[in-house]
């Protein structure tokens, strides 16, 4: 026996406006007919005056029907105005500094939503009268327009915002986050249908978390178009759900007490006290008391998921979990780099900074000039495309939850700064760029990431394995792909070379959990790292990710040097992990 689960309502949104329009059209041109268009009615009407009298009842019901009518017309266009009026001032807002605007991760699902949502409630209410230059400008927009997929998305990039850098519904919903002091604030509403959204996922921690942030702001006086049996009744759900029966019959009396006709509460209700006395009595436990404390983050523990190293994969992304100490930083130094005095760096060396020292990965300052970045967006933004990775079973490339982000590929025929920048990679590497992929460059909105993974294609190994001590530690034969690269016939990727092309304000940094290092993006900056060994066999310890960008935009280009062309510029070492 089973609850049955909280029933779907139509979406709320900001406004709600109701028209009667339907009884109009029904009830006035009925009366009219009757009036005008039945001569046997009129001719019996006018002979007596009690029929006539009821003429004037007719007449004065018409012309409430008539005031009924103008109100709503009057009621649609206040809408409307209201309408105009408050994005004429949002818009103002957002246009003077979209990129600004849309850093804030807040904003940016409103935006989401707002156009999904709430302009298709205005198209409805628009199309009611002929307003043929709005329907045809909407017409023409629609096709740009988020969907549903997009406000998810949004939605679901904000939980993952709030679960990585710890934040609370209501950190969210005042739009408290790091760094930032701008109003981007939440409705009940706004929460309420985050976790619906977490609710029609079955994710039902953060249902729990958004309904109850909506239920507080409720119960704080703001006003909601949805209502408090709502939000109670997916509350209550969610939190039966997550196994604290004791609050799920708290919650179910209060949604019982406003509500006594809910056509599912009351069973509700039975069913959890009659599964909370059969667990006091296997536990021979006394009935507890009702829960005084409210529900916040860390009430319930997060659900554990797919991959192994989240937490120290969030660590690291909120600046915790650091593995550098003063012994590591004593062997990390700056240097200038002329690439074994190339003569197009010997006049102007790269200036180089040690980041990690074993895996060795090194930044490269002033890499790209504002100029040069700016042109590469500029190239980029119209070939943007979501951004795919390649099914391990298959070998088909696919998007992906853990990979969020727009790519688009640059070839050097596009502009001159992609072969500038790409003959400046092979000056500071070294490195033979003939066979390397093309320039990807990357743009991560809002809670953009892009989880652990290997740049590398892995080869089935024994995960027993133990490479010279402790210089690799053995790992997880996570998802082999051995002929990822097969089809380019230019061998794996040996060196990774990332280029940071915007600063991020919170968030977006780049980890790798296996050994603790964090890398913040710095505009005009460039960090490198092999991610093979000169053996070929790749080094595991590699695996990193991109951390969910919490406020700001993050750029990035980069470029995958492949072992093809590295004979002589990178020759094989004696052992297997020189």
């Amino acid at each position: 026996m089973s609850p049955p689960r909280a029933y779907e309502e139509t979406q709320v949104s900001e406004i709600h406006l109701v028209i009667d329009r339907d009884r109009m059209r029904t009830f006035l041109p009925f009366v009219l007919w009757t009036l005008l268009c039945c001569p046997a009615a009129r001719a019996e009407i006018f002979t007596s005056i009690s029929q006539m009298t009821d003429l004037i009842y007719t007449e004065k019901e018409l012309v409430q029907s008539l005031r009924d009518y103008i109100r709503a017309e009057e009621s649609k266009l206040a809408a409307v105005k209201s309408w105009a009026h408050r994005l004429d001032d949002l818009t103002r807002v957002t246009t003077s500094d979209p990129e600004g605007y849309l850093a804030h991760p807040v904003n940016a699902y409103k935006l989401m939503k707002r156009l999904n949502t709430q302009w298709s409630e205005l198209e409805t209410l628009v199309l009611q009268n002929p307003s043929d230059g709005f329907i045809s400008n909407m017409s023409v927009h629609r096709q740009y327009f988020p969907g549903d997929e997009d406000e998810t998305g949004a939605a679901k990039a904000l939980m993952r915002l709030q679960d990585t850098y710890q934040l609370d519904s209501e950190a969210f919903s005042r739009g408290k986050l790091p760094g930032l002091h701008h109003n981007a604030l939440l409705s009940v509403d706004d929460c309420f249908d985050m976790g619906k959204t977490a609710y029609n996922d079955e994710d039902y921690y953060h249902a729990v978390l958004w309904m109850q942030q909506a239920l507080k702001q409720l119960d704080g006086g703001e006003e909601s178009v949805g209502s408090k049996a709502d939000i109670l009744d997916y509350l209550s759900y969610s939190v039966y759900q997550m196994g604290d029966l004791a609050r799920a019959i708290e919650l179910t009396r209060r949604l019982v007490a406003i509500a006594p006709t809910h056509q599912r509460a009351g069973g509700n209700l039975r069913y959890f006290e009659h599964l909370l006395l059969k667990q006091l009595n296997e536990q021979n436990q006394d009935y507890p008391p009702a829960p005084e404390e409210p529900i916040r983050l860390g009430t319930y523990r997060r659900p554990k998921d797919h991959l192994p190293e989240r937490e120290a994969y969030e660590a690291l992304c909120r600046g915790e979990g650091l593995q550098m100490n003063e012994a590591r930083r004593s062997r990390l130094f700056c240097r200038y780099h002329d690439g074994r005095r190339n003569p197009r760096l010997l006049l102007k060396p790269m200036k180089e900074e040690d980041e990690w020292d074993s895996p060795h990965i090194v930044r490269y300052l002033e890499m790209l000039s504002h100029e040069e970045t700016e042109r590469i967006k500029e190239l980029a933004k119209p070939k943007l495309a979501r951004a795919t990775v390649r099914d391990p079973k298959t070998g088909v490339l696919t998007t992906a939850n853990y990979r969020v982000s727009k790519s688009a590929w640059l070839e050097e025929e596009d502009d001159p700064v992609i072969a500038r920048v790409n003959q400046r990679i092979e000056d500071i590497t070294g490195l033979e760029l003939d066979t390397a992929e093309l320039l990807q460059v990357a743009n991560y909105g809002v809670g953009g990431q892009y989880e652990p993974h290997y740049d590398f294609s892995r080869r089935p190994f024994d995960s027993n394995l133990k490479r010279d001590g402790n210089r690799l530690a053995t790992f997880l034969n996570y998802k082999d792909e051995p002929d990822a690269f097969k089809r380019l016939g230019t061998g794996n990727r040996v060196a990774t070379f990332l280029n940071y092309m915007s600063d991020v304000e919170a968030g977006g940094a780049t980890v790798f959990p296996d050994f603790g290092a964090a890398i913040r993006p710095k505009k005009g900056t460039a960090v490198f790292w092999f991610n093979l060994f000169r053996s070929g066999e790749g080094d595991y310890r590699t695996r990193h990710a991109a951390c969910p960008v919490l406020v700001g935009s993050k750029w990035v280009s980069n470029k995958w040097i492949h072992e093809r062309g590295q004979e002589f510029r990178r020759p094989c070492g004696l052992t297997e992990v020189d």
